[in-house]
This record gives structure tokens, C-alpha cells and sequence, in this order.
């Protein structure tokens, strides 16, 4: 059995399994326990507020939606990986409010590293010096930039910049200070609006001469969550290129132009069937579904539970089955410029100093030893999003 161990995201929580094929169990932030716990507190402090068909009311009229009940309060474990030492965890966390990057040590101790409510802090990747962290930093306006910080203090600062999506740094190995990454441009209209994002390349920053250079790159294809081997071999998931489904366009203008009289009464109907639903139960017509706006930073982010959820990118919709696509490929790029493909229906992996591969489809977790193309099953599952080998 392996010797190492295996962190990993599924079910909306975090699970680490034991090396040599030890015990999974689940890991709990204490500080997303005392933030659930600070939420049912209020909801009882305001409970009177909500009792009575007239508060009723007030509350889906000025919160529509909104639940302070604690089993409701949206907080997630977005990334995890390696730590500072043997049988640490650093994973970051985010609420409605605030994101933060928190180190979890073996003994179950937890510490707050970094927290902000101005920008959403992701997809973290520890230094292999253990001075510093990179991480991917989701900002209001559809684009993200790497960020650098240091795990003992508070420098802090970004990477790279533009109005691009750049996500998943990992560092490289060698000599200096090289970040890997994900990287799409963002087109927008004459408005300033989002309107379009390329297909996603693989991206090297040097930190020391902020040389920036592109590593690998195919015409409608996605190459994303690199990775560099200590052989100097780069690793990505490689999907066909999808465009956002949401994309605006002067024919979209003109067609919403049109229809806003129809949508204003849309909405005055909508209004009236709040009250009917509110007092009677029953919708004034019968419910039909609706599709949401996907942030187009999501895109990047497979599985990723404050985005796309566990979807079936497939078109299946059984929980226990596969979330990637045939179509999504574990890649290999030798530095002599070859490539092989490792695995099909990869929703995501990581690396051991060895070059040995772990990756999972959604349902399961695989691993195929260093020198070897036989992949060997290490654990089956519901929902895995992330894994990370600690």
C-alpha cells in the first residue's frame, strides 16, 4: 500500500486518509465551527422578528432568500494542500463575508495565516522553501491575479495583473522562484462588460526577473491545474475550450431592448405571485426552472463548490458517477516536447516529488506509480473536487 497520505475535497467537506491505505476522516475547521455557531446565536437573538405572517413578510420583501439558520451559512473549505511539516494541512476558507488561508497542524490545532473581506483568496500552493505561499485572488471585476505571501507575516502582494483569469499556481522546482499557472484573457464590450475568455494556457512567472513565459498552449483546448515534475516534465488537464454561455453581443443588446417592456410586466406579475405564494401557497402559475449566470472564473475551477457545485459535466446526473468528461485528459509534456496522455476523465491531481500521479474522476481516486502507466485504485467517493497528496 501507498505510504503516503491523501487530503482531499468531497461532500463539501475535507477528508484526509491515512498512508498505507489507513482510515479516512473528516477534518473540521474550528473556526468555520465558531462562525456557524455565531450565526445560530444571532438567528435566535432575532427570532421574534421572524414569527407572525407579517414579519413573514418583511423578512421576503427586504431579505428575500436570506436564512439565518446555521445549518444554512454558506462556508467552505475552497483548497487545500500541503503544509509546513509532517501532518500539516493549509486550506483556504470562505463565507459570505470574509476568505482566508488557515494552517492546520497534526495535532488538530488551527491557526489563521490570512483573512480579508475584500477579494476572494483561493488554490493555494505552499513554497517548497516553506517561506512563502502563492494563491489565486478573485477579484469583483471577472478577473483574478496571482498573489504572493509570506506564510509568517504580512507581506502581500500580486504577481501578475491585467484584465485576464489567472488561477492554480503551483511553484516549480529548481533553482529560483518560478510560479506555474493558468492563464485566459478576458474580452469585454465597448461598456466595459465581460463578454468573452480565451482558452486557458499554461503561464511561468520567474519572481526574480519577472520573466514571463508561456509554457504550453493549444488552439481550442483548455490546458489547466499545471503542474512540474522534479524531472523538469509539466503536467495539465487538458478539456476542449467552451465559451461562456453568457457572452453579450450587440444582437443580445438589441434583443434585450426589445423585450424590456415585456420583462418590466414580467416582473409586476412576479410581484403579485409573491403575495399568492406567501399567503396561499401556490404559485399564480406553475413553476419552471431557470438558468443562472455562471461567474466565468468558475470555469477554471472544476468541481468547485461556490461555483459550478458537483455538476455532471457530462450530462449524468447520478452523484456516483464520474464528474469529468471523457474528454478531459491528464497530460504529460516531456521537456523534449512530447506529449502522453496519462488518464482520460480527470477532474483533478497532483504530484509526488516522484513523479508519481493521484488524480480522481469525481467518484474515485486513482494513483499511477512513477514509471508506470497502470493506474492502481486508492479510494472510492461521492463528489471529489480536490486532492492533494500531504
Amino acid at each position: 500500500m501507498n505510504a503516503w497520505e491523501l487530503a482531499y475535497l468531497a461532500e463539501g467537506k475535507l477528508r484526509v486518509r491515512g498512508g498505507s491505505g489507513g482510515p479516512v476522516r473528516v477534518v473540521e475547521s474550528a473556526f468555520a465551527r465558531s462562525m456557524r455557531e455565531r450565526t445560530s446565536q444571532i438567528h435566535q437573538r432575532h427570532a421574534w422578528k421572524m414569527q407572525g405572517p407579517g414579519a413573514q413578510f418583511m423578512m421576503g420583501m427586504l431579505w428575500p432568500g436570506k436564512d439565518l439558520d446555521s445549518n444554512e451559512a454558506a462556508i467552505s473549505i475552497t483548497s487545500v494542500c500541503r503544509g509546513r511539516g509532517e501532518g500539516e494541512l493549509l486550506y483556504t476558507l470562505e463565507s459570505n463575508e470574509i476568505s482566508g488561508i488557515f494552517a492546520l497542524d497534526g495535532a488538530g490545532v488551527e491557526q489563521r495565516l490570512f483573512h480579508t473581506a475584500d477579494f476572494s483568496v483561493r488554490q493555494i500552493a505552499l513554497s517548497p522553501d516553506r517561506e512563502s505561499m502563492a494563491a489565486s485572488v478573485l477579484h469583483r471585476n471577472f478577473c483574478s491575479n496571482i498573489s504572493v505571501l509570506r506564510v509568517y507575516g504580512a507581506d502581500f502582494y500580486e504577481a501578475t495583473e491585467g484584465d485576464s483569469v489567472d488561477m492554480a499556481p503551483q511553484w516549480a522546482p529548481g533553482p529560483g522562484r518560478r510560479i506555474v499557472f493558468q492563464s485566459a484573457g478576458v474580452g469585454r464590450t465597448a461598456s466595459g462588460q465581460f463578454s468573452s475568455l480565451s482558452p486557458f494556457t499554461v503561464e511561468q512567472l520567474d519572481l526574480g526577473t519577472g520573466v514571463l513565459q508561456r509554457l504550453a498552449g493549444q488552439d481550442g483546448y483548455d490546458l489547466i491545474n499545471p503542474r512540474i515534475d522534479d524531472s523538469g516534465a509539466l503536467h495539465y488537464i487538458r478539456r476542449p475550450h467552451v465559451p461562456p454561455r453568457h457572452a453579450a453581443s450587440p444582437v443580445q443588446a438589441l434583443r434585450d431592448a426589445v423585450l424590456f417592456p415585456f420583462r418590466l410586466s414580467f416582473a409586476i406579475f412576479q410581484f403579485f405571485n409573491f403575495f399568492s405564494m406567501r399567503y396561499t401557497g401556490k404559485p399564480l402559475v406553475s413553476p419552471r426552472g431557470s438558468v443562472a449566470r455562471q461567474d466565468p472564473r468558475q470555469s477554471s475551477i472544476p468541481g468547485d463548490p461556490r461555483g459550478m457545485g458537483h455538476a455532471a459535466l457530462d450530462g449524468e446526473s447520478d452523484p456516483d458517477a464520474p464528474a469529468a468528461s471523457p474528454s478531459w485528459e491528464l497530460v504529460r509534456l516531456h521537456a523534449n516536447g512530447s506529449t502522453e496522455v496519462l488518464a482520460k476523465r480527470v477532474l483533478c491531481f497532483d504530484l509526488l516529488p516522484n513523479g508519481s500521479v493521484v488524480y480522481s474522476d469525481g467518484s474515485s481516486v486513482d494513483y499511477i506509480p512513477s514509471g508506470s502507466n497502470k493506474a492502481e485504485r486508492v479510494l472510492v467517493g461521492r463528489q471529489i473536487w480536490q486532492v492533494a497528496v500531504i
